[in-house]
């Protein structure tokens, strides 16, 4: 190596290149090796899990398929104010045959009126029972068309059919977003939607207070269950712990299954209930279907998930704090509250994460014992994912719902820091 105080130049490596020069290229290698050892994992992550969830989410916004199927009656649409109450002029329903007679001849006209039917009931239908007729015209002999269309049916005669094909056939929309807060997408703007379909908002309302209860209770029946398996011999420790862990070795679906049984009318809690003389058989308590079952359900899946950061980290906890505290005057619970409970915070706040973080997004327990008053804005999105295929409002429900979580961890780490939170 050359010395730079005696030549006056640039410090060289063994090599004649210059050192800072000969240190970079060496780190350069070095991160390249690193990236290639992790390689392997970030295109598994991408390809199964970023790609997957960026293109369900993308379908929140998503709305090519009414302009890639009607793409002449779109365009002839753009010079007809739906405001108007007037139906469009021949040269719509002109292009709308001529649109509809490829559709219907690729079979995609179902699925358009599929479509269309997400946002005015009996599209569907009409898309269907339309096309068997409109599949007989001929665009080129058969004009005019606006008094046979509305012949075959006559919804096309209706300003709010044109109205609603023209709103959707934007490629991008906000109309599944309007939808995921009880709004609506129309000629006029966003408004919102009749009172009986008013249900999301309460949902989202539901499944956020629903899981703050669940992790309060969790909290509250965990933190004792941890304190126990802390400062017990290891012995009873142990077989405490598997008695904890136990409910990991048993299917989901059984022990949501279990509850049903033990909380319906007919159930174990009321027999006993009955039987000791709490209550009256003509009186039987209604735990199950509604929001009741599903918390008592959820906690008791999710309580391990609370006891097990904080057992971790009431382990590093040592006796010696509270025999110190003691020593100095302090009483049992004044050494608890003081000194031990401020020690476990760590632990309670890694547990409520991650019970709240599970809890909201569960569907299982909630479709099980839950009925139609203690469901989540889960069991709407599998829903619409699987039964209606409304992807479009799943993606935007699903879309909230991860907000909503970013914005509560947010939150959750300005007030209470998450560099706080610990696992032990």
């Amino acid at each position: 190596m050359t010395d730079a105080s005696t030549t006056g130049g640039p410090m060289l490596a063994a090599d004649g290149t210059p050192l800072k020069k000969s240190l970079a290229r060496a780190l350069r290698l070095q991160k390249m090796r690193a990236l290639a050892l992790i390689a392997p994992l970030l295109i598994f992550v991408l390809v199964s899990f970023i790609i997957p969830i960026g293109s369900m989410l993308f379908r929140s916004v998503e709305n090519g398929m009414v302009a890639e199927t009607l793409p002449l009656t779109v365009a002839e649409l753009k010079n007809w104010d739906a405001e108007s109450n007037e139906l469009p002029d021949e040269a719509v329903y002109a292009a709308f045959v001529a649109d509809m007679v490829v559709a219907i001849a690729n079979k995609e006209h179902t699925r358009l009126g599929t479509r269309l039917n997400y946002e005015k009931t009996g599209m569907s239908s009409l898309f269907r029972k339309s096309g068997r007729k409109i599949k007989n015209l001929d665009p080129a002999t058969d004009a005019p068309f606006k008094d046979k269309v509305i012949d075959i049916d006559k919804k096309f005669g209706d300003v709010e059919t044109w109205a609603v094909i023209k709103t959707h056939s934007v490629k991008i929309t906000n109309g599944y977003f309007l939808n995921a807060v009880d709004m609506q997408r129309t000629p006029e703007g966003a408004l919102a939607q009749p009172e009986d379909k008013r249900i999301l908002i309460r949902l989202f309302q539901r499944t956020l207070i629903m899981s703050l209860i669940i992790t309060g209770s969790c909290i509250l029946l965990g933190y004792p269950v941890a304190w126990l398996l802390a400062n017990l011999q290891a012995r009873t420790a142990n077989i405490l712990m598997i008695l904890v862990l136990l409910p990991f070795w048993t299917s989901l679906l059984v022990r949501t299954s279990a509850w049903k049984v033990m909380l319906q009318q007919q159930g174990v809690i009321n027999d006993v209930l009955v039987w000791i003389g709490l209550v009256a058989d003509d009186a039987r308590l209604v735990m199950i279907n509604n929001q009741f079952g599903t918390i008592v359900a959820m906690t008791h899946i999710l309580l391990p998930f609370m006891i097990l950061p904080m057992y971790s980290v009431m382990q590093t906890i040592n006796p010696s704090y509270l025999r110190a505290a003691k020593s100095m005057g302090a009483t049992n619970w004044t050494a608890f509250w003081r000194v031990y409970f401020p020690l476990s915070v760590p632990g309670i706040g890694a547990g409520s994460i991650l019970v709240f973080i599970l809890s909201i997004g569960y569907y299982i327990t909630p479709e099980i014992v839950g009925g139609t008053k203690g469901v989540f804005i889960s069991n709407r999105i599998a829903y619409h994912i699987s039964s209606s295929l409304n992807w479009g409002l799943a993606a935007a429900l699903g879309s909230i719902l991860l907000a909503v979580v970013l914005i509560l961890y947010w939150a959750y780490d300005k007030i209470v820091g998450i560099d706080n939170v610990k696992l032990g």
